[in-house]
């Protein structure tokens, strides 16, 4: 350790006791809606599949047969396989870890809520997401809501659900955006617009929060989510003032389709020269077993405190964060 270095907190008392209300809110909100509060491990022998999303790997000694651990990104197999279980409505408000994530939203160890709803769509959790982000920041002004195409339609004039890479480059450079290294990945293209021309467009300009849903996404994007007779990604996600907020699913309860998307990953994931996941097994055999119909939503709370405080960064609202030696 460098002689002298900064030991204080990167956040205010301030911000430390409003996470603690909060905290303390969230869990009286649950508490009311008789939904349980549950653990689980923060190391599992499987990672997140997802090719965007990199885990943080240790080795414990004696454990797993000398393979390596992962430091959970989101509790959610392990949440599905309680809910599989029979567990009824459960949540949890956890740390969890991504690897190659810091910046002023990002942090590589953050707090999530993360919770699950038998018998809910994604629109009936879109509509209890509203009343506890709304309850919690007191937000007066009803959510909007809007399909991913008409997102794209409305702010850039474009149909994302048949655009083709040229035009989405075009797009881009219109706006004055120069990168390289997406190719022809339309996916990579459309989220490059979204967070760098869409998003700055979606906060307040009233001093007014401004809740906004985005759902049914393109099936490329479906992740752990049904895909509808439209051939949609049956998720959602909540921005608040611009800032992403909540990812929520209306949750796959397919076998074959899981095993499927978890080998497509792991091909992704190749081809972009990262290492391959294990399939959770137990994951797939709690599908088996019988999930129950139900959606589910992973909510990022220290953005949620960013929000609710007024701050521009996350080291704002966490007491410490990591820094380097």
């Amino acid at each position: 350790m460098k002689s002298g270095a900064e030991w204080r907190p990167t956040a205010p008392l301030s911000c430390l006791q409003l996470r603690a209300r909060l905290l303390r809110h969230i869990r009286d909100y649950f508490a009311e809606q008789q939904v349980l509060e549950v653990e689980t491990p923060v190391l599992a022998v499987c990672g997140a599949s997802d090719p965007q999303i990199d885990s943080l790997i240790t080795h414990v000694q004696g454990c797993n047969d000398g393979r390596p651990l992962y430091l959970q990104t989101s509790p959610e197999y392990a949440m599905k396989r309680l809910l599989a279980a029979g567990s009824g409505p459960i949540y949890q408000i956890g740390k969890v870890f991504r690897d190659a994530e810091s910046g002023r939203l990002h942090s590589t160890e953050f707090t999530l809520l993360e919770w699950y709803r038998p018998g809910f769509d994604h629109h009936a959790l879109m509509n209890e997401v509203e009343e506890l982000v709304a309850r919690l920041l007191g937000i007066d002004e009803p959510a909007q809501r809007l399909s991913y195409a008409a997102l794209f339609q409305h702010y850039l004039d474009i149909d994302p659900l048949q655009v083709d890479v040229t035009s989405l480059r075009a797009c881009a450079v219109r706006h004055q955006i120069s990168v390289t290294g997406l190719g022809d990945d339309c996916d990579a293209w459309l989220d490059l617009l979204l967070s760098h021309v869409i998003q700055p467009q979606l906060a307040a300009r009233s001093g007014q929060a401004r809740m906004l849903f985005v759902y049914d996404y393109p099936p490329s994007q479906a992740a752990l989510a049904r895909i509808n007779e439209h051939g949609l990604g049956e998720r959602f996600e909540l921005y608040l003032d611009g800032i992403e907020l909540a990812n929520g699913y209306y949750e796959l309860l397919d076998t074959g389709e899981q095993r499927r998307r978890f080998e497509l990953d792991n091909r992704q994931r190749l081809a972009m020269g990262k290492s391959e996941m294990p399939v959770d097994e137990r994951l797939l055999a709690a599908l088996t077993s019988g999930l129950p119909d139900c959606a589910g939503v992973a909510l990022g709370v220290d953005r949620l405190i960013l929000c609710a405080a007024g701050e521009k960064t996350l080291a704002h609202v966490q007491a410490f964060t990591l820094t380097d030696y």
